[in-house]
Formats: C-alpha cells, structure tokens, sequence
C-alpha cells in the first residue's frame, strides 16, 4: 500500500516539474517573439524615415522610464547588426528632484559599457517656484529640460537627440491637439531641433507601450518614478490615455488602426484650404477612383469582436 503511495507522488513530482518545464519553454518562446517583434519595428522606423545614417553620433535621452530604457536596450541591439556605423551616448539629466535615486542610471550604464553622461542641473527648484500648485508642469520643465539638452549634445558633439516616445504617445498627442489644441497634428517621427542644430529622432515610433512594458519586465531595468510629473494625476494626457485604453479594450485592434490612419493621410478629404486647392477645383470630365462619391454611404469593415476563447461553452437554444 505504501509503495502505491509513494509511486502516486512521484508520479505527481514528474507531472508537475514537466508543467513547470512546458511553461518556461513557452515564456522563452514568447519572449523571443517580443525581442523580434521590438528589433523590427525600431529597424523599420529608422529605414522608413532614414532616422540613423553613417557616422551620426546619437544621444540617447535617458530618463530612467521603461521607454527610455527599452529605446537603449534595442538601439544597442541595432547598432550591434545595422549595415552602417553609428556612436550612441546614453544621457540622463539629473533635475535635483527630491529623493531622486541618482545613483542608479550611473551604475546601470557602467556595467553596461555604454558610453554615457549625466547632467546635473536643478531645474525642480525653478519649476516649483515658478508654477502655481496644483496648475500643469510639463511646458516650463519642457523647455528647460529642452535647452539644457541641446547643450550637452553640443558638448558632446552628438548631431541626433534619440527620444524614447512610442506608438501610443503619438495617438496620445494626435488627441490632444484634436480636442484641446483645435489641430490636426501628431508627434513626427524624424524633425529638426526647434533651434536648427539637430535632428530628433523616434526610434520606437512604431512600438507598442505593451510591449515596452513586458520588455522592462523581462529585462529588469531598475525603473525610476517621476515624481515631479507623476502625481500630477489629472493632466490632459492621462485622460486621453486612459480613453485610448477603454477603446482598445472594447475594441481591440482600434489603436493599430488609428496609428495606421496617421499614415495615411487624405487632404483633399479635410477642410484645410491651405493643404489642398479647393478654390481651383473644377469638372474634368475623366473618372477619378480617388473622388469624392457625394451619394454613397461610406462602409467600414466591422469591428473585430473580443476573443471568446476561454469562456465557457454555450448552448443555444431554439424557441
């Protein structure tokens, strides 16, 4: 009897360990997958906009986040295959926050092997004195944190400014403009430096955030917290944010969509008179696939429904 028992339990033990196995074989697989997925789409970036060239010397904006960390982490992968030269800086701008850990970007890129800088300037104490409590930060830290920037990359002699700005925080900013700035107008992947001296770059403009979370889980990146804007918890973009969410959980599929719309844009469909030359239309005569069909109800393909898989079987019945 006993040796039956300890038979069942070994027999438990082995089924259990080969789970175990199957689980952690699946988690490579997939982690595999998403470490692909990230390398294509920042190589598909920067070929479709021309975003790295030969000789550039790249600085990397570090701010401690899970983007900016993901941006290095795959640009460094790029660079190890890409068919050019290229130097990558990492840089960090320490903005004397209280409490900011400073120590942990300096050891991360140390034992990295990546060449780095961090600047130290307190532009905390300016922000604090100059805007009002309760009222929007981002605009006077922007611009300072800005120039303050433009000036380590000219003291580095780095010509491109790397920003680690994804897929959702393009639609994030398309919405914003659209409901509070009255624009139709995103975040470009590639634009010169509102100085002139530089190009900025967006490496994972195609990247999901998703994906950028599962990545700095994966990778364990010591992710520091932003206190100076984070509390700020009813800022415009938070709610456009969360309204983004909400839709794709309805809808899933609807954020590749609208990010694919932004490719593909349609001015002589819109109202913007100095885009398109309404005034000088006229009958031509000739068939035009692209023209406007006045009578036809536009048609849409359906919205794809959620996934059922997983929930229990249903059974229907007649009446």
């Amino acid at each position: 009897m006993s040796a039956v028992w300890v038979e069942d339990e070994a027999a438990e033990a082995a089924e259990a360990a080969a789970a175990n196995r199957n689980k952690e074989l699946k988690i490579e697989r997939e982690t595999h997958k998403l470490e692909k997925r990230l390398c294509r789409q920042m190589g598909q970036a920067i070929m479709d906009f021309n975003m790295i060239e030969e000789g550039d010397r790249v600085m990397v904006c570090m701010s401690g986040g899970k983007d900016s960390y993901g941006m290095l982490d795959i640009l460094l992968k790029m660079q190890q295959r890409a068919p050019i030269n290229f130097e990558i800086v990492a840089v960090n701008l320490d903005q004397k926050q209280p409490g900011f850990p400073d120590h942990i970007l300096p050891e991360y890129l140390a034992k990295l092997g990546v060449e780095f800088h961090i600047e130290t300037q307190d532009t905390y104490s300016i922000v604090k004195k100059n805007i009002p409590e309760g009222k929007t930060m981002c605009s006077l830290c922007s611009r300072l944190r800005r120039g303050i920037l433009y000036n380590v990359a000219r003291k580095l002699k780095c010509n491109k400014l790397a920003l680690g700005h994804h897929r959702d925080d393009m639609l994030q900013t398309f919405f914003l403009n659209m409901f509070f700035g009255g624009k139709l107008k995103g975040m470009p992947p590639k634009l010169t430096s509102d100085n002139g001296e530089f190009v900025v770059i967006r490496p994972l403009a195609y990247v999901a955030e998703k994906d950028l979370i599962r990545w700095a889980a994966h990778r364990q990146f010591p992710i520091i917290p932003c206190s100076l804007c984070g509390s700020q918890t009813n800022l415009q973009r938070v709610q456009i944010g969360n309204m983004l969410r909400d839709w794709e959980k309805q809808y899933p599929g609807r954020a590749e969509t609208m990010f694919t719309a932004l490719q593909n844009v349609v001015p002589s469909h819109l109202m913007d008179h100095s885009k398109h030359d309404f005034k000088a239309i006229r009958p031509t005569g000739v068939e035009d696939e692209n023209g406007d069909k006045a009578f036809d109800e536009e048609e849409f393909p359906a919205p794809a429904l959620p996934s059922l898989s997983g929930l229990p079987s249903v059974q229907v019945v007649t009446l």
